[in-house]
């Protein structure tokens, strides 16, 4: 059995910690380990260093390296640029089809999970269907409100239970949708969150690329060809330039009919912003969440959350903010709001604020 990794994204909604060279990823944020120390850790009663794989982009390699001091080399897998989560998951499927058609679970590198026995329970009874069919397999995550954040997985009919899991066929998948319909969807009882993890042969998920998506697989090809030889990297850059961005979700799992979904409950957050970090942080008596050693003295205030490490931050008659201070940067916002803290992101690109990125 083989894990990949996904650990390509910048994790902008979580400026001013995550930069460019320091993705949110490779930030302690959730505790005193990094998110994807976490990750790695988390699944290795189950899979060892040698068979875990993680996509990256150049910026990030070195760091990665020194966080997974065990995993070889060789399994930090570069991609040159971002191009979705089809063309990362087809690159380390190559990979690992060259060592053996085995199962091969695909974890994003950013998610908290409280709860990893259950979690490793269900990625077990994933891997034993995924083993014994060519079925592709998802974790869907039983959703606690009409969140607009995800995408959604419909279930359809019982295909019985494995390793004391019930599994289901997937009837549909569907984009992040509007607040009204996400209503629906949670009200229904049929829909989970797609937490985007997967579980499949590294054949199977091949087969699927070549069916759905054809111009990746001959990209895909072209780099088969070309693995192990001294060529490999500029044949690598040659095709990313050329494939198209595209989501494995878009690309196969929407399309195809051998899909299955594992419900799953495990204390579950992608950690997609400040005000997720709130929701599943330590507070005190007023919802007021202190993180990363930060020292707050409060008056009349709650429902706030507060990064300023080796500084006292008051908080006086306010209520719902997040205050995130670093070396060279001071966000303050409402919360509520933290998903637009992208947008921050974006103006300082535009207007040459480099430095601040």
């Amino acid at each position: 059995m083989y894990a990949v990794i996904m650990a390509g994204g910048r994790g902008t909604r979580f400026w001013p910690r995550s930069r460019e060279k320091k993705p949110k990823h490779l930030l302690d944020i959730v505790s005193a380990k990094t998110i994807i120390r976490e990750t790695v850790d988390r699944i290795l009663p189950l899979i060892t260093p040698e068979n875990i794989y993680v996509v990256t982009g150049q910026k990030h390699s070195r760091a990665l390296i020194g966080q997974l001091p065990e995993i070889p080399r060789g399994n930090i897998l570069i991609e040159p640029q971002g191009k979705n989560t089809a063309a990362c998951i087809g690159l380390a499927a190559l990979h690992i089809v060259k060592k053996a058609d085995d199962v091969m679970i695909v974890l994003p590198s950013d998610h908290a999970i409280a709860d990893s026995d259950r979690y490793l329970s269900l990625i077990k009874a994933g891997a034993q269907i995924a083993a014994d069919s060519d079925a592709l397999v998802t974790i869907g995550i039983k959703p606690n409100g009409p969140q607009t954040g995800f995408g959604y997985i419909e279930r359809g009919e019982s295909a019985g239970r494995v390793a004391g899991e019930e599994v289901f066929r997937v009837q549909s998948i569907r984009e992040k949708p509007q607040y009204e319909q996400a209503r629906e969807f949670v009200a229904s009882g049929r829909f989970y969150w797609n937490s985007g993890m997967f579980i499949w042969k590294a054949s199977t998920i091949m087969q699927s690329i070549g069916k759905w998506l054809p111009a990746l697989n001959e990209g895909l090809r072209e780099i088969n060809a070309a693995l192990g030889l001294p060529a490999e990297a500029a044949v690598v850059r040659r095709v990313y330039r050329k494939i198209a961005a595209v989501s494995i979700d878009y690309g196969v799992m929407e399309k195809a009919d051998n899909v299955f979904v594992l419900p799953g409950d495990f204390g579950w957050s992608d950690v997609g912003s400040w005000d997720a970090l709130w929701e599943i942080s330590a507070k005190d008596e007023n919802g007021n969440a202190n993180i990363g050693g930060s020292e707050i003295t409060v008056a009349d205030s709650a429902g706030s959350l507060v990064y300023s490490p080796g500084k006292l931050v008051a908080l006086v008659g306010v209520h719902d903010l997040i205050v995130v201070e670093t070396k060279d940067a001071l966000l303050i916002c409402r919360r509520g709001q933290s998903q637009d803290v992208k947008k921050i992101v974006d103006t300082l690109e535009s207007q040459g604020g480099k430095k601040y990125l």
